[in-house]
């Protein structure tokens, strides 16, 4: 469910603005994302684990909320990350 510690590494080299970035909305949103993609897996074959799909919505919001600031501050960057990342809108 969690993703390791190589995947998140590569996750922060990607999409990181600067050397050492790891706490930019682009960064965080990334590694949400792959979060919520492996949970969505997990759900497959375990359609009642109804704990792991409040901490899932809890992801979902939190990226929807970070998404939100990036938007508002920078439209640009917004845009580029949604199509990297290949969010809907």
């Amino acid at each position: 469910m969690s993703i390791t510690p190589e995947r998140k590494q590569a996750l922060i080299t990607e999409y990181s603005r600067v050397e050492g970035d790891t706490g930019s909305p682009e960064v965080q949103v990334a590694i949400i994302t792959e979060r919520i993609k492996n949970l969505t897996g997990h759900f497959k074959g375990h359609a009642k684990d109804n704990h792991s799909r409040r901490g899932l919505l809890m992801m979902v919001n939190k990226r929807r909320t970070l998404l939100d600031y990036l938007r508002k501050t920078d439209g640009q960057r917004y845009l580029d990350l949604i199509a990297k990342l290949g969010l809907r809108k």
